[in-house]
């Protein structure tokens, strides 16, 4: 068999279809993505590097003109414009198939396929690409080597778990809004950078949103670095200064750690939230700001507002929608992946050559509680890679630090916090081993070994 393909991306609300293509496909490329619904489609094209895209025509039930095909043809093109994308239809109709092309289809295919057939239309519209570009989309021009298809930090990477990919659909139905969100979670889950891609998927995404850790703002500065002063309003202000209310105007403010602030400063806060208008320090005149609201914490508001810490009118104003981030310990799935999203990073930065997990490292990472979440794997893979002379990653070079006083930091050896985790995920998969054995990024074989260990 030649060298397989890159990445091929197929849209088709037939889940037996997606089924079927995936068994035909896989000798041919590297990796195989589908999605039964396109509602997805621009977040997903900025997580990987793709080759291909085979785009079915239509989505809604009784609905049969192949517009929704072509919509989203268009979307496809706008955001990565040298990706190729084949029209999947099952009605051969010529003038769709002329006017798709005409439009920025490289090919049609029409339902029932030719499997033959079907597979030449792909791999021809792939060859065709590679010719005119290295890469498409929005990691076009990285070697090969260190081309991590996730290894842009500007990414948001959601992974497989069912509760991210909930969280995903929610994200993809409120960013096209102006609502206020507020984001929870565990520090290290990402909370900003969610809130950089809720502002991407935006009509506000023209200017960069604008961002304020309200933990790192002292209380004499709040005022000013938040709707700005005028010049000799106080010692320091020797020119005139627009706040970041101003700044974010037709834009997105973020205020990261809003549980932070002190509690009588949160009434100035509100009052410009109400009234979408501030008034800079030294000045009686509002002037209005058109601004769409993010907030996050990793502290519970709801409890605060109970011992009279938090208001509860501002969390009301400020939680129109809430997104709540799962800590990576509940989504075992994606720790290899966002580790090998880490892995291409470093090796990219410190200029050394891609190295992979051992088998051993792989289980100890998935194993790992990671109370720091995201942000401590990252860490841990940096420093691994720092270290490393291979151009594998074993176990060893992880000493990973595990928290006391905690439920599942209670196991008194690694042996129990293997059980525990093993047995977690048994019954998330609902016994399914090889979903399992995918899950801890270990070997069916290895998986039954340590359940027989185990007793399980």
């Amino acid at each position: 068999m030649a060298k397989k393909n890159g990445n091929i991306l197929i849209v088709d609300d037939n889940r037996g279809v997606l089924t079927a293509l995936q068994l035909l496909l896989k000798p041919y490329f590297e990796g195989i993505i589908t999605l039964p619904s396109p509602v997805t489609l621009p977040s997903v094209l900025r997580e990987k590097s793709w080759q291909v895209v085979l785009l079915d025509m239509n989505f809604t039930s009784g609905i049969n003109t192949g517009n929704e095909g072509l919509y989203w043809l268009h979307e496809i093109k706008k955001q990565c414009p040298a990706l190729p994308v084949v029209l999947f239809t099952a009605y051969a109709d010529i003038d769709l198939a002329v006017r798709g092309i005409k439009e920025g289809a490289t090919d049609f295919v029409v339902k029932p396929w030719n499997n033959r057939k079907l597979v030449e239309t792909l791999l021809n519209a792939v060859s065709a690409s590679e010719t005119k570009s290295p890469a498409n989309g929005p990691n076009a021009g990285r070697t090969a080597e260190n081309s991590h298809p996730l290894a842009d930090t500007r990414n948001m990477y959601w992974g497989n778990s069912p509760a991210m990919q909930q969280l995903r659909l929610l994200v993809e139905k409120v960013a096209s809004t102006d609502a206020n969100i507020l984001i929870t979670g565990e520090n290290g889950t990402g909370k900003e950078m969610l809130a950089r891609e809720i502002h991407s998927l935006s009509s506000r995404n023209r200017q960069d949103m604008v961002s304020v850790d309200m933990g790192a703002v002292t209380e004499s500065l709040f005022e000013s670095e938040l709707f700005g002063h005028m010049k000799g309003s106080f010692t320091d202000a020797r020119a005139d200064r627009a706040g970041k209310f101003e700044a974010a105007s037709h834009s997105t403010l973020f205020l990261d750690e809003i549980g932070n602030l002190p509690y009588h400063l949160q009434a100035k806060l509100l009052t410009a939230i109400q009234r979408r208008s501030i008034v800079r320090v030294g000045s009686n005149t509002p002037i209005p700001v058109d601004i769409r609201l993010i907030c996050a914490t990793n502290r519970n508001l709801p409890e605060m507002v109970a011992k009279g810490e938090f208001r509860e009118d501002l969390l009301y104003r400020i939680n129109t929608i809430h997104l709540e981030i799962p800590s990576l310990r509940e989504r075992p799935e994606d720790i290899i992946p966002l580790a090998e999203l880490f892995i291409a990073r470093f090796c990219k930065q410190y200029d050394k050559p891609f190295v992979k997990l051992t088998d051993g490292a792989r289980e100890k990472l998935t194993l790992h509680p990671w109370y720091g979440n995201i942000r401590e794997l990252e860490h841990a893979i940096e420093k691994a890679i720092i270290i490393c002379d291979n151009d594998t990653l074993p176990a060893e070079l992880f000493q990973l630090a595990r928290r006391t006083g905690t439920p599942e930091a209670s196991a008194s050896t690694l042996e129990e916090m293997e059980m525990q985790m093993i047995r977690k995920t048994l019954d998330k998969c609902s016994g399914n081993l090889s979903a399992v054995a995918a899950q801890l990024g270990i070997t069916r074989q290895t998986l039954y070994n340590k359940m027989k260990k185990y007793g399980l």
